[in-house]
């Protein structure tokens, strides 16, 4: 079966083909930074992290730009109300998202740009957009003329007609028509300004995303991702402009994770229900938290709650006491029968290769774990399957972005098991307070000893 991915610009699954073999270009819009990153900003940047690491596994190389929107009113308003330098609120910013990101396993983009970055390349893109006539300037401001689009709402199913018969002009309203978008803003007092030929001013924000991504990968992208809530006007303003400027297919496959919900309600600043990755964290493993947020397709809606968290650290929590046990039965000797992780990895890669289908994924992950339990504790596997069960567990749970923080490799491991070695010398010699205090401190740090009839084995969590 062959790759196939949710199109949001035709509304059906498709196959996926990208412009060049083996190499994909995507890009995805980042956060604007104003505030910590949240479980909304988790769900996008997890959820294309994990798409770009499938791509990769199936071989391409994955060319992945994602953007930092650093000029914008939200920055400039939090500016205004603590006196602090606007660069200064933003840059804090993108370190916590690349703190709270690198917790969670998500893989750094090929490139990140910010739009300050980028105001000249914008400006000449602006530029083109008036010269080819669909775009205007009014009194410092630039608008694009959305009549002069083709295909304008394509991607969001708007109606346009329907737009229009409901939009009211104000009596002040620059634009001609209540639908143009701006793409240069006339300077305000106290906000950043660039100078430009309109005069001094700063851009839209959908002119950013169309500037960079066009500037760091051509004029056709095989992927565009971001969150449902940027389909329209985002999205769909970035095909127009695009399109404009090129004359070209902006984007081959729109890809969009859904939302996050806080008891079935949308997670928003206005309703004062947003929790910080930071938080977060505080409290539940990296692990768990990304657990959590594939445990969903990237399509669908995610409801965040704390029972929703404990089943997620339950389900990692399996898996982990999983991989344990199979490091522990590879220090006896296991002569039982071959067996073969193929159909496992079969159904695994089956269930990615329909539009990144995590729970099911995740699925082939649970099966394979429970055969394996069952056949370690009847000890009719041999050792060469269990090597093999392991490094599958370790290449798929790669693609996911799981099982990778808490393994037990080199040092750490190596003592452990002189210490094992040192109980099971105390207890032939019956020196059972020794025993039982080299038992209490290890489960103290969520290492658990069982003693069963073919030697000590270990295991590693809470939720036993």
């Amino acid at each position: 079966m062959s790759l196939k991915v949710y199109n949001t610009l035709t509304n059906r699954k498709e196959e996926f083909t990208p412009l060049t073999d083996n190499q994909v270009n995507m890009y995805v819009c980042g956060p604007t930074v104003y505030d910590k990153c949240h479980i909304g900003h988790a769900r996008c940047y997890v959820a294309f992290d994990l798409i770009r690491r499938y791509l990769e596994y199936l071989g391409f190389e994955v060319r992945y730009v994602q953007n930092f929107t650093d000029v914008d009113d939200k920055i400039i308003n939090k500016s205004q109300e603590t006196g602090e330098d606007p660069f200064q609120i933003a840059e804090r910013y993108i370190a916590d998202y690349f703190t709270s990101m690198d917790a969670l396993n998500v893989k750094r983009a090929t490139i990140y740009c910010k739009a300050t970055e980028h105001i000249q390349d914008m400006i000449s893109f602006v530029e083109k957009l008036v010269e080819k006539g669909v775009a205007y300037a009014v009194d410092g401001d630039v608008y694009f003329s959305v009549e002069k689009a083709q295909h304008y709402g394509q991607l969001s199913g708007i109606n346009i007609d329907q737009m229009k018969a409901g939009a009211r002009i104000a009596v002040d309203e620059k634009k001609k028509d209540p639908l143009d978008f701006v793409l240069w803003k006339k300077a305000k007092e106290g906000e950043p300004t660039w100078e430009s030929p309109w005069g001094d001013g700063r851009p839209g924000w959908h002119i950013e995303c169309s500037t960079m991504s066009q500037a760091y990968l051509g004029d056709t992208l095989d992927i565009h991702g971001g969150g449902q809530d940027l389909i329209f006007p985002h999205h769909e303003n970035e095909i127009a402009q695009s399109e404009a400027y090129t004359g070209k297919q902006f984007v081959r496959y729109w890809l969009h994770n859904g939302f996050v919900t806080i008891r079935d309600e949308k997670m928003s600043k206005s309703l004062g229900n947003i929790v910080n990755v930071e938080d977060l964290l505080q409290n539940y493993s990296p692990e768990t938290l990304r657990y959590f947020l594939i445990s969903s397709h990237y399509r669908k809606p995610i409801d965040f709650s704390e029972n929703n968290l404990e089943e997620a650290e339950k389900a990692v929590t399996r898996l982990l006491h999983t991989m344990d046990t199979i490091r522990s039965a590879l220090s006896e000797k296991m002569q039982g029968e071959a067996f073969s992780t193929a159909p496992y990895r079969q159904q695994f890669k089956a269930a990615m290769d329909d539009d990144f289908n995590t729970p099911l994924a995740l699925s082939a992950l649970f099966e394979l774990a429970r055969e394996t339990n069952r056949r370690i504790e009847e000890r009719t596997i041999d050792t060469q399957s269990l090597k093999d069960i392991y490094e599958t567990f370790l290449e798929l749970g790669d693609v996911l972005g799981l099982l990778f923080h808490r393994e037990m490799e080199g040092l750490a491991e190596d003592l452990l098991e002189i210490l094992i070695n040192v109980r099971s010398i105390a207890r032939d010699k019956k020196e059972w307070e020794l025993s039982d205090i080299i038992r209490d401190r290890l489960k103290a740090i969520g290492i658990y000893l069982e003693d069963t009839a073919h030697g000590t084995r270990w295991k590693m969590g809470k939720n036993l």
